[in-house]
Formats: C-alpha cells, structure tokens, sequence
C-alpha cells in the first residue's frame, strides 16, 4: 500500500501573499501528520517565494515522520539540505519564473551534475529521488547518476483529466497518459528503484494511479490545502490518504 506525502509549500505561499507569520506551515506538517500523512514534502527554493530557511530547520525538528526536501541542483541549496540532513531529497528542475515545478529533471542533459550532487546527498545517509518525466531513458539516467528512487511526474495525466484550456477531456488522452505513467513505473522498478509518484494529483483522478502496483508513496499539495479551506487540513488529508489507500472503494 502506497504512502501519502503532503507538500505544505502552498500553506507558506498563503502566508507569504501578505508577507505576514500565518499560516505557519511548521502548524500545518503537525495538523497533516495528525491527519496520517505518512510524508511532509517540503520544496527550498533559491528564491525562498514561500518555505524559508526558517520553516527547513524546523520542520527538521518537529516532523515526527519522514521529512522530504525538494531541491534543485543549485549548489547554496544543496549545501543546505546537507546541514540540514532530511530523511529524503528529491531532486527536481527549477524556474524563478513558474507558478510551480513544470515537468520532470533532465537526467540526461543533467546526468554529470545530477550524479555530483546524489553523491553528495548520499554521503550523508540521505535517500536521493530524482523528480523525472514517465520516460525509461530519463529512469535509466537517474539510476545510473546513483538515485535510490525516482518520482514520476504526473503532470500530463492531470492536464488530460483537466485540459488547462478549460475543454472537455478525452478518454484516448487520459489513457495514454496513464499509460505512460504505467510504463515509468515498471522501468524504475526494473532498475531497483523506489518509485514515488506525484503532481497535479487530486481526489478526482487519484483512483487509476493509487490502483497500479508499484508505487510505494504519492506526494500531494495544493489540492489538499485547497479541500483544508474548507474541512480543516487534518480532515483533507484523512480523506486523501483513504483515497490512496483504497482505490475504488472510497
């Protein structure tokens, strides 16, 4: 049975929108882990648009389960979640300019500098994951720079359930989404890989990826702290994490 990751980013970019000390989300990784989050996901970004070094160092304190850092390839970012040590670094691309992370690391175009930093993550007993498009070269380069896991974007299978263009879906678009998806799953578990999944993931189109066999943690964010609005995050993420847990039958 897969996990359930929350990434609280969206509760700082609340806090931040008024440049204020509310909501905290050091508050809200207490309220998610209360409500059965197996994970609190976390993304530093050089800019500091919403989590900051403060939230990182406690965070590190307070999470009593697995705490994941999402983090570039910067090397000021690196050197901080070295000191800060996590239970897991995910690597993923990044763009000042994004609302949020768009697609998968080029490990390929990357692989010199992504295997530098996985050693050195590693070194430090620290699960390096590589935040990658559904495509076998790109998990065949995340494994060959080092990484003990990989997240498979699941951006695309979103997009076909939501067209961003407001028209309606296509079944053929969302099953070859979901086919795709399928066929990253069993590339990183043929290369020994812990495979995660995540991105635009919500509680409408959860079910057919919960259901595939494989996937040992999903990582969810903004469409958890948009339900909390109105349920309270512990409640929001009870509800995802049935949804996760049970496929179909929820």
């Amino acid at each position: 049975m897969a996990g359930l990751g929350v990434n609280i980013d969206h509760v700082a970019t609340i806090r931040e929108a008024r440049k204020t000390v509310e909501p905290d989300p050091v508050w809200a990784a207490v309220e998610a882990e209360l409500g059965g989050a197996d994970c609190i996901t976390f993304h530093l970004r050089k800019d500091r648009r919403h989590i900051n070094d403060r939230d990182a160092r406690m965070l590190r304190q307070t999470v009593r389960g697995k705490l994941n850092m999402e983090l570039s390839l910067d090397q000021e970012i690196v050197d901080v979640a070295v000191a800060l040590c996590p239970h897991q670094a995910t690597l993923v691309p990044e763009n000042r300019q994004e609302v949020t992370t768009e697609g998968g690391l080029d490990c390929i175009a990357h692989g010199e500098r992504l295997a530098e930093v996985t050693r050195q993550l590693l070194d430090c007993g620290i699960v390096v994951s590589a935040f990658i498009d559904p495509e076998p070269d790109q998990v065949a380069a995340a494994s060959e720079a080092g990484c003990n896991a990989i997240e498979i974007h699941t951006g695309a299978y979103a997009n076909a359930c939501t067209p961003p263009d407001g028209s309606l879906p296509h079944p053929r678009d969302i099953d070859d989404a979901l086919q795709a998806i399928v066929t990253g799953l069993e590339a990183g578990l043929d290369a020994d890989l812990v495979v995660h999944g995540g991105h635009g993931l919500t509680y409408h189109n959860i079910a057919p990826v919960a259901a595939m066999e494989g996937f040992c943690e999903f990582n969810i964010g903004h469409c958890i702290i948009s339900r909390a609005v109105f349920v309270g995050l512990r409640e929001a993420v009870a509800e995802m994490k049935d949804l996760v847990a049970y496929p179909g039958e929820v």
